[in-house]
């Protein structure tokens, strides 16, 4: 006897944001939760046939702080942090009048972030809390023996982990191709962020990055931060600099305590999309 079984359908509303180019795929307070957007982050994030996204991120109410981030990369794995979906939430609340200030308390996988939002830039600053140069959970001592010189670098957690390499021209750089061989290298147990730094002077730096469960990315906030901590503590640059990425510009400024990141953020468009139960 053959079986008629329909399928169950249920629509959900979602918005298209970026930071600096690092797209996400924004879902606020629904019926979608964080199986949902693994099963579903490699579909909606295809670039040809979904969405297209570096990854979807969760807006939902918290116990904790006003709003609680959930953040999956476009490979459908869990993200710790991202100071680019930050800065967008910060964007999506203020406009919506979700926010009862200027000021913003946000739920991470990494801890409370403080976002300020001014209304009179249209920038949103993030406070993303103390960097970490050695966190055994993320980075094992011992990259000598797994990692070429040419590649050598400074671990960096914001949170997440980067390994941060300083290079003379970002142009002779491949993120593509070197990216997902250190991502996965022996001494990252938990792998890591890869960012390709170039200094220009006057407090710019030219950075370009592979992401973590994502690969390629126009920018990633917690890797600039990473970068400037870096550059600050190998170089004594600065305690501010302008981090320049493939999809735009954003400022860091760390004086050896917490790290702000300051930017834009930019809604692209809104939509609905069915998904089957």
């Amino acid at each position: 006897m053959r079986q008629n079984l329909t399928m169950m359908k249920r629509t959900i509303e979602f918005t298209k944001m970026h930071g600096a180019g690092n797209d996400y795929i924004y879902v606020y307070g629904q019926d979608f939760h964080a199986a949902d957007a693994s099963r579903l982050a490699g579909s909606w994030c295809d670039r040809h046939k979904g969405i297209g996204a570096d990854g979807i991120v969760l807006i939902n109410p918290s116990d904790k702080a006003d709003f609680r981030m959930e953040m999956f990369n476009a490979d459908g794995s869990q993200g710790m942090m991202c100071g680019n979906a930050a800065r967008c939430i910060g964007r999506y609340v203020a406009s919506r009048g979700y926010a009862k200030s200027s000021d913003i308390t946000l739920e991470t996988a990494s801890g409370i972030k403080l976002l300020h939002v001014d209304s009179a830039s249209g920038c949103i600053s993030v406070n993303m809390g103390r960097p970490s140069f050695a966190d055994p959970s993320q980075f094992l001592p011992d990259m000598e023996a797994v990692i070429p010189q040419s590649l050598r670098g400074s671990f960096v957690s914001m949170g997440n982990p980067h390994y941060v390499i300083f290079v003379e021209d970002i142009d002779d750089v491949y993120p593509e191709v070197t990216g997902p061989l250190l991502e996965h290298a022996a001494c990252f147990p938990a792998a890591a962020n890869i960012e390709f730094a170039q200094l220009l002077g006057a407090g710019h730096i030219r950075m370009r990055v592979w992401e973590r469960g994502s690969g390629v990315t126009m920018a990633c906030g917690t890797g600039a931060c990473a970068t400037t901590v870096a550059a600050i503590s190998r170089f004594a640059l600065d305690p501010e600099q302008t981090i320049i990425m493939d999809g735009g510009s954003v400022k860091v400024r760390w004086d050896g305590g917490e790290v702000i990141l300051t930017g834009d953020a930019t809604e692209v468009f809104n939509g609905k999309i069915d998904i089957e139960e």
